[in-house]
């Protein structure tokens, strides 16, 4: 059973190494490669003059503390004076290996960050991944993907670096330093049973029992700590998560008077965040407690190991004093898992976090490539046997075979939860839940019931998401007066959230502003002007029905209100089929659409 036990957990280890190895080894293969692999060279160089100039100092200890005993002053200055460039080196070696190091951490994450932006906002994975944690689907282990962009990469390349240069900076002065506490240890003998036994090097066996027994003890204090300092970041990305949510929705949350239901839910989640932190801070005690110890003790041990033989008049005391320097040294490099085992943890939530993001972003990335409903362009609107289902697999619309020439306009409704507004993405092409083939203009806008607007100037948000450079200032200005907008016109310069200064009609408005600057030739409208009274609805479809129809396009609208379905020719109404839903298996109604100009149901 142990034997298993102890199988898994080493198998368990190598898919995590090989993971993280994963996770690491692109940086020093990208782009930036000869950077950071030199960087790299120069950190490992700088460790390797770090632990030569140990080696100096041990040997600078002997030399000068037998000066002190043989009084034997000529020595003693002559040491100090070689001491001084000993130290010098040092304080050069140390600057520069410190300095360096956080240039290879800046750089590893400023490029790990940009990289998986790049992968993030491909392909629409950001939204896939969104759509995924409500699926049940492999990616849906995701969460706060904000978190893992700003956070854990910043701490994973930090405690790469600053922990593998660590691991070899312990191998290195363990090396260097062995050798020299096994030849000044001398042998230690002992009777047993009427035989006598001689063990060499016996300050280096101690060395070693030391610290193995301390690096066991340590594991099994700490090793919880590596679960809570997992879950403590997810707590705390989710208590800021919320936060952010309080500060986006305000507005409606101060007209439900939900002051006091956000107050508990934070509450919650920020009891949950200490009550994690408790633990983790408890496990952390005893683990100090135990190091402390264990450092405190390390520091005579030494002394009482070797003492019998300086006693004895077999060793002078700068022997001594270099004994404690090397078992110390010795004693350092096999106790690095002892002092290192908080940051190993973390490092370890860390890295597991990543990995698992990782995996989530490779599998939107290999659904993207999957997707059977990506559109291709072509004059008009056209799908055939387009099939939409919900993440969680339950079929919603079937077998659509659509047309919508240039020059037409459509209506779209059905009850809430039909698919009307999946049936745009999946026209839009960010759907990944369809099948079937659907064919679309290539210049065609699709405008959101709540449009997006980035904080910044006007002007940004409304040429968003393209450069409001490429726009003159008359073409902004026009815009804005088309769109019912002109007390806006004379702050195209502004710095605002609008999404949160204006009220949601002007918000409809100002996207409704944006598809007149950019002068799409087809228009897909999700519930566009829901938020305006009629008059301003009707003055902005007579405009939006003069672009369109100028460019030889046409618009396919989203709505529930009678007074927009005069702009438009044909309708189409989504209708419960119950019957569709069962022979598919999942028991729920799924929809059918009927379109009242062909008098058929698609």
């Amino acid at each position: 059973m142990t034997l298993a036990v102890s199988l898994s957990a080493f198998a368990a280890f190598k898919a995590q190494a090989r993971k993280v190895w994963a996770l690491s080894l692109p940086y020093f293969r990208s782009n930036e490669k000869w950077q950071a692999r030199g960087l790299l060279v120069a950190i490992v160089a700088l460790n390797l003059g770090s632990v030569y100039m140990l080696v100096q100092l041990n040997d600078w200890n002997r030399v000068f503390y037998d000066a002190l005993q043989n009084k034997d002053a000529a020595i003693f200055w002559q040491q100090l004076g070689r001491f001084s460039y000993l130290a010098f080196g040092s304080i050069i070696i140390s600057v520069y290996k410190f300095y360096l190091t956080q240039l290879l951490d800046m750089r590893w994450r400023a490029w790990l960050t940009t990289h998986t932006l790049q992968r993030w906002l491909g392909h629409q994975a950001f939204y896939r991944l969104e759509l995924a944690r409500f699926s049940g689907s492999a990616t849906a282990s995701t969460d706060n993907p904000d978190q893992r962009i700003q956070e854990d990469m910043k701490l994973f390349a930090s405690f790469s670096v600053s922990l593998s240069m660590g691991i070899f900076n312990a191998l290195l002065t363990l090396v260097s330093f062995v050798g020299i506490l096994w030849s000044l240890s001398g042998s230690f003998g002992f009777s047993l049973g009427g035989h006598n036994y001689t063990v060499p090097g016996f300050m280096v066996w101690m060395a070693l029992l030391y610290c193995l027994v301390g690096s066991l003890i340590t594991h099994f204090i700490g090793r919880p700590l590596i679960g809570l300092n997992f879950e403590q970041q997810k707590l705390e990305a989710d208590f800021r998560h919320h936060l952010v949510r309080v500060r986006e929705y305000a507005e409606p949350i101060a007209l439900d008077r939900g002051e006091a239901v956000e107050q508990r839910r934070l509450q919650q989640r920020f009891k949950d965040v200490l009550a994690n932190y408790l633990q983790l801070l408890k496990t952390q005690k005893n683990l100090t407690w135990f190091n402390s110890g264990f450092g405190q003790a390390a520091v005579i041990f030494p002394f009482v190991i070797a003492a019998p033989r300086f006693f004895s008049g077999a060793i002078q005391l700068g022997e001594l004093t270099q004994v404690a320097s090397a078992f110390g040294r010795v004693q350092d490099s096999l106790s690095w898992l002892v002092d290192n085992y908080d940051n190993v943890a973390a490092w370890s939530a860390t890295a597991t976090r990543l990995t698992r993001f990782e995996e989530s972003l490779a599998a939107a990335e290999q659904a993207q490539g999957a997707t059977q409903a990506a559109p291709e362009f072509g004059n008009a609107l056209q799908t055939q046997a387009l099939s939409l289902a919900l993440p969680s697999g339950a079929l919603l619309l079937q077998g659509l075979n659509l047309r919508v020439k240039p020059g037409e306009s459509v209506l779209l409704s059905g009850p809430s939860g039909s698919g009307k507004s999946t049936l745009f993405r999946a026209l839009a092409g960010i759907w990944p839940f369809a099948t079937g083939s659907v064919q679309r203009p290539a210049n065609a806008m699709f405008v959101p019931q709540r449009a997006y607007f980035p904080e910044g100037s006007l002007r940004d948000a409304l040429a968003y998401p393209e450069s409001a450079s490429h726009y003159s200032d008359a073409a902004l200005v026009q815009a804005l007066q088309d769109a019912l907008l002109p007390a806006l016109c004379t702050r195209l310069d502004e710095q605002s959230n609008w999404a949160a200064k204006l009220s949601g009609g002007e918000q409809q408005r100002l996207a409704i502003a944006r598809v007149l600057l950019k002068k799409p030739q087809w228009l897909f409208a999700d519930e566009a002007t829901s938020a305006l009274d009629p008059q301003a609805e009707a003055a902005l479809y007579q405009s939006l029905k003069t672009l369109t129809a100028s460019a030889g396009g046409a618009i396919v609208s989203i709505a529930h209100r009678p007074s927009v379905a005069v702009w438009h020719e044909r309708h189409w109404a989504l209708v419960a089929d119950p019957a569709l839903g069962v022979a598919q298996g999942h028991g729920a109604a799924a929809y059918s659409l009927q379109d009242s100009a062909l008098l058929q149901k698609i």
